[in-house]
């Protein structure tokens, strides 16, 4: 069975939050949190996304964004699926991080 596609608007703000697969480790340490906030700042800037808080967690992440376009997909799949080719951090060399797709909920 399909997925359900995701919601996306203009102007909508989104908690989006992935969990680290078999519960480890998204994160070693600090230089993977900054190496995940880098790259973060490109996505952001590509797609004009807003990051209102963050939280970086070792197993899991939580974002509070603001889409000014529908393109949270098209953001996500360039962060987390196959257009980022630096998304897993040191301890995850031949392996997807996450669990599964990132969770993204519009909350206003």
């Amino acid at each position: 069975m399909a997925r359900q596609a995701r919601y996306e608007a203009a102007g909508a703000i989104y908690h989006v939050m992935a969990r680290g697969d078999g519960g480890r480790d998204v994160f070693e340490d600090y230089r993977d949190r900054f190496k995940w906030l880098e790259r973060m700042g490109e996505v952001c800037e590509k797609y004009g996304w807003r990051v209102h808080v963050y939280v970086l967690m070792g197993n899991h992440f939580h974002l509070l964004l603001e889409t000014p376009q529908p393109n949270l997909v098209a953001g996500m799949k360039r962060k987390w699926g196959s257009g980022d080719k630096n998304r897993q951090p040191r301890l995850w060399p031949d392996c997807c991080m996450l669990r599964d797709r990132c969770l993204s909920e519009v909350v206003a």
